[in-house]
């Protein structure tokens, strides 16, 4: 095939003469071999020229096509031919092959049926349709066969077969032809058995584990209505698949995405198509089936008018989900279904009015209840979309409108609901026409009337300022004026006071000053009513209730904040729930899942189950309570039957007793039953009203975060802050249900990012500033106070928002003059003062509430408070460090235990290196700063002891990390700092056994010592120079998997000694000078790798221990550590190179012998393992 594509083969005949014989002889050669040739020969054959064919391979692949009706491949290779070379595979020549001019004729049906299902089976696992079914389909219409080859080949024969290969594969050939068929031809097939035989498919595969084919299907349908530009096809095709119904019910799905290809003449069509079917239903027209199930269970009464509900509930449906669709549509077609949804949902049509298109037409059978209450639930849906839909049109109004995200009007401004609630008041104004489902009373007429006269009034309102006030309010009376048709009675109490608060928002008296006693201002009615709407579930009222809050939080109150946060109180409403609590505390396991009881959730059966066998078990742990009134009262049941028999009375009981016990047993155990039901029933009353409590308080979040994002300036914030705490520190100890933990998490997270987070805050804090210190105090105290840190750290986080708030804001008040800065800071730094800047913060104040706190934090064992708290605190407020930084110092030594002490090194460590506090300092002040840093580490390090617990290597790894940045401070600050102490104390701490141990600490050792002009001393190398007897040996091979000898632990310490280096030096040379020490002799120091130089400022470098290498420790390290301490010379070691030099090079010697022997030997084995290879 590469050969063929390269064109190579086209030039030479001969060559492809070969090729085609070649592939000929491989199809029979192997079974894994048999598909690839014939493919090849195909794609070869589709790409040759017309005379190349009829010259050079017609010959060669006669026999081929002669036997095209007997394996799939050649019947391909022939349709191929057919296609590609019409001129040359005549009629005539075809008769002359295999005796018939054409291909599909009712004589080889038989064996083109057979054909295709041998190929069906062999493309089962590629999940495709067979090629040479796609090329069969091809030919039939080009042969002008089709509806013979549909209806005798695939209808009569491949569907009947059960097979699952054949059957998707009818299934495949269905939707690769729809682009290929003519109008007729679609229609035909759409109401075939192919299509039946599809909807059975879907029907019967709704379990999870079996294979669907419908996601396939509507990829087909898909790709069709893409690519067709016909309107009438497109049309035919949604209709036939609208149609296939399963008792009267559509197969495919109401809200089927391919709608959103269809043309505009197409889906106007399909709309007037689905809005007749709606009103009169003709099952005649449809493909209907039932399963062999239904089929069983159906009954004989009503069966069509079963069908007709079913077939209405999925065109409302899919009606509605037209317009949430992406297709492209007008402002008249949205408002068409919708007036059809809106009509056929609350009224019904007496006579035929000109002006009411939805009159013209009326229903062949009435509308049920049913029908009227299911075309309801979907317009209220229906209504949800409309108020987040964008703006529709071309136009340029409507394109400035989509640009500031305006979401529910039309291109002119107007809401869509508005216009709904206008078409409904011109039906209720025609009686003579329209009759209401359930008409008004006259109440509620007056209601209706004065809603619509509101929504006029508020429109013709001039008042620009109040335009969001004004709009939330018209949002707000066509919602309760739209449910007046749905739930008259529970709309007609909120909508009154509605109208009432309306008018007092909107009057033009003057505002009379509020007393406690007076009544609730507008926007208090306004968040009752919102809250009143938040308790139903309903998504359109709480989308719309947030949106009405976010255009009037403006005016929100402080009585008005208090009414939403008095539904978040988890204290206030603990009478209400007292009874659950009693009831659930002894039966834990019931709160496990509470959501399965919830009608507006669905959970899983086995989850149902498991609960209510909870529950059984509950109800025996209740009754263990009960069981001695039962048994008394069974007790005296017995007595009184003379069933207890005594050493008295041995006679026997007669029959007629005995059925009057028997009753008298079987009353008392079913009125026990009754009890113990009644309890259980209770106990899920309350718990399915503690899950709708807990739903609604997550709804009522909302209209929190809507606040905090809409009006983070205003004051009211800070009220909002101890409420939500409250709820999550309740939250934290009760259960951890699924809905207590979205509770909590969405609460943390409104704190968290809508209030802590949050970039704007209130700028008018002068007559608060009393109010949030002691705010601030209180929440420190609370943190410290608490035993679980994560309820702490939201406490310690609003404690900082408030000192954000503080901080920002610029006091009327003369400030307390700033510290005094040096001069060489206030010229080099302008912005000093602005870092510096306290706004109204009592700095003062503040500094003892969080000493306090960072003193308990240091000085206590068990702290709710972290280190990432105060680390908060220093990084965002950088005005605390000075204050602070004694603290911190102290407790280097002062802490309780090891950790604190850590601690306070950490935050010391993080806390020094900030430019404020350096810049809120004098020199000399942070000289002693440094001086008294110094001091308590090395205080803290003469204490270290053994590092046999983790705390304790902790803490010297953070005294280490302190100490490195102290001592770099020191050096290129060059302040005038005595050293002397840490020099002595370092040089102790090495003695420990243990930092030596530990990489870490190793590490971190050094790097301190560093800035004391000490290096690190080098791990001696003894390389064992090798004898000259063992190069004469010959080589033997060694076997893998032993250690050599060389290698083993008892022989490396010969191999030391005989190298000549000394494990011990004498005692009368211990104390002589470096340079007079012979090589591998060490001092005591020396050994420690401690000895200082001669003080000098260059460095001196710690002369290496023999004794190590003696001793084996350091010359089992790896490759690796040894590479990385060669590569780390430091510059000062060049003055010390001279007595190393002897040593080194001698090492350097015995290293480059060994090298070499290791590389001779693997040459040889090369060779040796060559030679075998040659000889072969």
């Amino acid at each position: 095939m590469a050969l063929f594509q390269s064109g190579r083969l086209i030039k030479d005949q001969k060559a492809l003469l070969e090729s085609i014989q070649l592939l000929q002889q491989l199809a029979h050669h192997q079974a894994h071999l048999r598909d690839l040739p014939g493919k090849t020969l195909v794609d070869i054959l589709s790409e040759v020229p017309e005379a190349v064919f009829e010259e050079v391979l017609f010959g060669i692949l006669q026999a081929d096509l002669t036997s095209a009706f007997k394996s799939p491949e050649n019947l391909h290779l022939l349709l191929v031919g057919i296609q590609k070379f019409p001129g040359v595979l005549k009629p005539k020549k075809l008769k002359k092959l295999f005796g018939s001019p054409t291909i599909v004729n009712e004589e080889n049906i038989p064996r083109l049926v057979e054909l295709l299902q041998s190929a069906a089976k062999s493309e089962k696992k590629d999940k495709k349709l067979p090629s040479v079914g796609y090329d069969l389909l091809q030919v039939s219409l080009r042969e002008g066969a089709f509806e013979l080859f549909w209806k005798e080949a695939v209808e009569n024969e491949l569907v009947k077969e059960k097979s699952g290969p054949v059957s998707y594969m009818c299934y495949r050939l269905l939707g690769s032809a729809l682009p290929l068929l003519s109008l007729d031809q679609l229609r035909m097939v759409l109401k075939g058995r192919v299509m039946q035989h599809y909807g059975e498919h879907v029907v019967t595969t709704q379990l999870p584990d079996r294979f669907k084919f419908a996601p396939e299907m509507e990829a087909y349908v898909d790709a069709f209505l893409n690519s067709c530009d016909d309107p009438e096809k497109q049309l035919a095709v949604m209709i036939g698949f609208s149609t296939l119904t399963n008792q009267g019910y559509p197969v495919v799905p109401s809200i089927w995405r391919v709608v959103r290809h269809l043309q505009p003449v197409a889906l106007q069509k399909y709309i007037s198509w689905l809005k007749d079917m709606f009103l009169r239903p003709d099952l005649d027209c449809c493909l209907d089936f039932s399963t062999n199930r239904q089929k069983q269970n159906q009954e004989n009464v009503n069966i069509a008018q079963h069908k007709m509900s079913r077939l209405r509930k999925w065109i409302i449906h899919r009606l509605v989900s037209i317009i949430e669709s992406p297709v492209k549509k007008e402002e008249n077609l949205v408002m068409d279904i919708s007036r059809f949804c809106f009509f056929h949902a609350f009224f019904e049509t007496k006579k035929k009015a000109s002006q009411i298109p939805e009159t013209n037409a009326l229903p062949s059978e009435p509308l049920d209840e049913q029908a009227h209450s299911l075309a309801a639930n979907y317009f209220f849906g229906l209504l949800q979309t409309l108020n987040t839909l964008t703006v529709l049109g071309d136009t340029a109004e409507a394109a400035a409108l989509r640009e500031k995200h305006i979401h529910g009007v039309t291109a002119d401004g107007k809401l869509w609901i508005f216009l709904l609630v206008e078409y409904a008041n011109e039906l209720l104004s025609s009686e003579k026409h329209v009759k209401a489902v359930k008409p008004f009373t006259k109440e509620q007429r007056d209601a209706w009337e004065r809603t619509l006269q509101s929504v006029k009034n508020l429109q013709k309102t001039e008042n620009k300022s109040d335009s969001a006030k004004i709009f939330a309010f018209q949002q707000l009376l066509l919602l309760m004026a739209i449910h007046l048709f749905k739930n008259p009675a529970e709309t007609m109490e909120l909508l009154s006071d509605l109208l009432d608060c309306t008018e007092r928002a909107f009057s033009k008296e003057p505002k009379k000053k509020k007393t406690e006693n007076s009544e609730p201002g507008w926007v208090e009615v306004i968040v009752e009513i919102l809250l009143s709407l938040l308790a139903q579930p309903s998504l359109l009222i709480r989308r719309i209730s947030k949106s009405v809050f976010g255009r009037i939080c403006p005016n929100l109150t402080k009585r008005g904040l208090q009414l939403i946060l008095d539904v978040l109180d988890p204290y206030q409403d603990q009478d209400e729930e007292s009874a659950v609590v009693v009831m659930e505390e002894s039966d834990k396991k019931i709160k496990s899942a509470p959501e399965d009881t919830d009608d507006e959730r669905s959970g899983d059966s086995s989850d149902e189950g498991g609960s209510e066998e909870e529950n059984d078990s509950g109800d025996e742990d209740k009754n263990e309570e009960v069981d001695e009134d039962f048994r008394s009262q069974l007790m005296n049941v017995l007595q009184a039957g003379n069933a207890l028999g005594g050493d008295e009375s041995d006679e026997e009981l007669d029959d007629e007793a005995m059925m009057a016990l028997d009753e008298n047993i079987s009353a008392l155990f079913a009125e026990q039953q009754k009890r113990n039901q009644a309890k259980k029933d209770e106990r899920d009353r309350m718990r399915k009203e503690k899950i709708l409590r807990r739903d609604f308080k997550i709804k009522v979040l909302d209209l929190v975060e809507v606040f905090l994002s809409k009006q983070p300036e205003n004051p009211l914030v800070f009220d909002i802050i101890e409420p939500l705490l409250q709820v999550i520190e309740q939250c934290m100890n009760s259960d951890s249900d699924k809905q207590e933990v979205d509770f909590l998490q969405k609460t943390a997270h409104i704190f968290t990012n809508s209030l802590c987070r949050a970039k704007q805050y209130c700028r008018r804090v002068d007559a608060l500033q009393e109010d949030l210190h002691a705010f601030v105090e209180r929440l420190v105290k609370k943190a410290c106070k608490h035993t679980d840190s994560s309820v702490a750290l939201y406490y310690f986080s609003a404690s900082l928002y408030l000192l954000k708030v503080l901080k920002g804001n610029v006091s009327d008040k003369t400030p307390t003059p700033p510290t005094p800065l040096p001069k060489k800071q206030s010229s080099n730094i302008p912005q000093a003062c602005q870092l510096l800047s306290t706004g109204s913060l009592d700095v003062d104040r503040v500094t003892v509430i969080y000493q306090e706190a960072l003193t308990q934090f240091l000085s206590k064992r068990n702290s709710a408070l972290t280190a990432s708290m105060f680390l908060d605190l220093f990084s965002r407020f950088p005005i605390m460090c000075k204050p602070l930084v004694d603290t911190l110092v102290k407790s280097i030594t002062a802490g309780a235990r090891q950790h604190q002490q850590a601690q306070a090194c950490l935050l010391l460590q993080k806390v020094l290196p900030l430019r404020e506090l350096k810049l809120s300092v004098t020199e000399e002040e942070w000289e002693e700063l440094i001086r008294e840093s110094i001091s308590q580490v090395t205080e803290s390090l003469k204490v270290a002891g053994q590092f046999r617990v983790k705390a304790e290597k902790e803490k010297v790894a953070k005294n280490l990390e302190l100490l490195n940045f102290l001592l770099k401070t020191v050096t290129q600050q060059k302040l005038h700092v005595e050293l002397v102490e840490v020099d002595k104390a370092l040089v102790a701490l090495n003695q420990q056994e243990g930092i030596g141990k530990s990489a870490r600490l190793d590490s971190l050792y050094w790097n301190v010592m560093r800035w004391l002009n000490y290096t690190k001393p080098k791990k001696e190398k003894t390389a064992v120079a090798s004898k000259p007897a063992q190069a004469a040996e010959p080589l033997k091979r060694k076997k893998k998997g032993f250690l050599p000898e060389s290698k083993k632990r008892k022989n490396r310490k010969k191999r030391v000694q005989e190298n000549g280096v000394a494990p011990v030096a004498s005692e009368d040379r211990a104390t002589a000078a470096p340079e007079e020490q012979p090589e591998g002799t060490d001092t005591p120091e020396q050994k420690k790798g401690l000895v200082p130089g001669s003080r000098k400022p260059k460095k001196h470098k710690l002369a290496g221990s023999g004794e190590e290498a003696v001793n084996g420790e350091d010359a089992v390290a790896d490759k690796k550590k040894r590479k990385k301490r060669r590569n780390r010379k430091r510059k000062g070691d060049v003055g010390n190179e001279a007595e190393q030099v002897p040593a080194a090079k001698k090492a350097k010697g015995n290293i480059s012998q060994e090298t070499q022997q290791k590389q001779d030997k693997a040459k040889k084995k090369r060779k040796v393992k060559k030679a075998p290879a040659l000889q072969e």
